[in-house]
């Protein structure tokens, strides 16, 4: 298969990256991104992008499946409208063009609590964009829903690890939809949906994701 991924310099991303090109289901990954990639191997595609102006006629949108693990924190973005372009605007383009070329499988990395009508921003943007893939018709469309993402992250979130340690110190008491998913958990039911593809729209929820 052909896969491509968004997002492939992020926490989850990255474990995306390496579970794909050691994946001998998958022939070419395709990765693109705004700074080029270190990484060199003969399997991966990596064009360096805008994604605010992304070309409809690259030959690089013909794939099989598309993983999306583009997303940004509202203190990163700097506004509720950069958010929402990063964490929306990007990911339908995206989906729209691949799906224009032939894409059949859809794999999203949203948010447990996802909600067009959320009263909180950040589900809300998130439910948005789930809503709106809906309507692409994609054969295969994957949802995945973590809570608090696990792992060693590039920047700083002082609110995530505080979270972590508060979370990973209760989690024998906690009910499994309230536990930390691991980053590598994330992007193995990622990368199983998108070399696996299920017809029809799904969500693996965060208690799938322990």
């Amino acid at each position: 298969m052909k896969v491509m991924l968004v997002g492939a310099t992020g926490l989850v991303g990255t474990q995306v990256l390496q579970l794909l090109l050691d994946d001998p289901r998958c022939q070419t990954v395709v990765a693109p991104t705004r700074r080029p990639l270190a990484l060199a191997d003969a399997h991966l595609l990596k064009p360096v992008v805008d994604f605010a102006q992304l070309s409809e006629a690259a030959d690089w949108w013909a794939v099989d499946a598309v993983i999306c693990a583009l997303g940004t924190t509202l203190k990163q973005a700097g506004s509720r409208e950069a958010f929402a372009q990063v964490d929306h605007q990007y990911p339908l383009q995206v989906a729209r063009l691949a799906r224009a070329q032939g894409a059949a499988a859809f794999v999203l990395n949203s948010a447990k609590g996802a909600d067009p009508d959320s009263r909180f921003f950040y589900n809300r943007v998130k439910g948005a964009l789930e809503q709106d893939l809906r309507g692409l018709g994609y054969p295969s469309l994957t949802l995945v829903r973590p809570g608090l993402i696990g792992g060693d992250r590039k920047e700083h979130r002082a609110g995530e690890r505080v979270a972590s340690v508060v979370l990973g110190a209760l989690a024998p008491v906690l009910p499994r939809s309230w536990r930390i998913n691991p980053a590598e958990k994330i992007a193995a039911a990622m990368v199983e949906a998108a070399l696996q593809p299920v017809p029809g729209v799904r969500a693996i929820e965060a208690d799938r994701l322990v």
